[in-house]
């Protein structure tokens, strides 16, 4: 193995660094940038497991002959002058994390951005963060319920990059925070300023991305998680047991997923004669496709067509303040006893 040329003074300060980390986007909206990222993304372990062999010609034989173009006229809907919303939004959270941690910290503390699948990558905000001489690094996956197939791919893909690092930093790794008080506090406000301005719903749906259900019975704390976020947010809202539920998305394939999906219970509250639905998708720290298109686009005219009446999409927490503080708390707790 070829290990890194370090080019190392003496007399330098080691700095801290932060590496926030999130699912990433394709460089543009077209089919053949579709291909080149689904590749990345769908040839993840964590993400399918099954043989290689057999999903390799799944995926090269069916999925990336097809998928690519679909996922591309999604994506233009979304896109903007400036990009893609997800690595928009991801590099304002970046920008505002590391004036929140200036103000905190007396040190040399930096930030770098890096995206599991796509650019930038893991790698190029690791290797940021070496060139600013970080010997300390904690990796902050912006996934607040853990999941083998997010924070833990993420983990993986860390450990790839530094087992070619010839002098490896200190490192710490967030593994989740779905119960965290600050991040749990930023969406109750989240929740409650849309609510201030456009009434209160008939229903509010928690909707998280899905996985596999044998993942879960395999293991995987995420279904688990997902509920107590919701619990924690209902309960401070006051919702009644009736108000609120807990539904997942984005499903892929035709075996089992976590259930109840979104789409099946908008449908159902829609035929119900449930007038208002609100929903608020916890898991995604930024908005993007997931939430953009698929929710409030495809699962808003699946109820409305289903006979509701009002379908509200209530936005991701993005850069907003309380967010950048549950952020900054979070590198505060995760990085006590280094030296700033």
């Amino acid at each position: 193995m070829d290990y890194t040329h370090e080019t190392y003074t003496h007399d330098s300060l080691p700095t801290t660094g932060i590496l926030l980390v999130n699912l990433g986007t394709p460089d543009a909206p077209t089919p053949g940038a579709l291909r080149r990222y689904l590749a990345e993304f769908l040839s993840d372990p964590r993400v399918t497991e099954m043989p290689r062999w057999f999903w390799w010609l799944i995926l090269h034989g069916i999925i990336l002959r097809t998928r690519p173009r679909r996922s591309a006229l999604k994506y233009q809907k979304i896109w903007t002058e400036a990009g893609a919303p997800l690595l928009n939004i991801s590099q304002a959270q970046a920008q505002a994390l590391v004036q929140a941690l200036r103000a905190h910290f007396a040190g040399p503390i930096n930030v770098a951005l890096g995206m599991r699948y796509g650019n930038p990558s893991i790698a190029t905000g690791l290797e940021q963060l070496r060139q600013a001489n970080a010997r300390r690094i904690l990796i902050l996956p912006l996934y607040p319920q853990y999941s083998s197939t997010s924070t833990g791919s993420i983990f993986d893909a860390v450990g790839d990059v530094l087992k070619r690092w010839r002098w490896l930093p200190d490192l710490r790794f967030i593994s989740h925070y779905h119960d965290q008080t600050a991040y749990i506090y930023a969406l109750v406000v989240q929740i409650k300023n849309y609510w201030n301005q456009y009434g209160i719903p008939d229903k509010l749906l928690f909707s998280f991305h899905g996985i596999p259900k044998r993942f879960f019975l395999a293991g995987d704390p995420y279904h688990c998680e997902c509920h107590k976020t919701a619990r924690l947010v209902a309960e401070q809202l006051k919702l009644a047991q009736e108000k609120w539920q807990v539904v997942f998305q984005s499903r892929f394939g035709r075996e089992e997923w976590l259930k109840p999906y979104t789409d099946h219970s908008l449908m159902t509250l829609g035929k119900g004669g449930v007038k208002r639905v609100d929903v608020i998708c916890p898991g995604f720290a930024a908005d993007c496709l997931e939430t953009l298109e698929e929710i409030n686009e495809e699962n808003r005219k699946i109820f409305l067509q289903a006979g509701g009446k009002e379908f509200h999409y209530i936005p991701a927490l993005n850069d907003n303040v309380e967010h950048i503080q549950a952020l900054l708390e979070l590198v505060i707790q995760h990085t006590q006893g280094w030296a700033t």
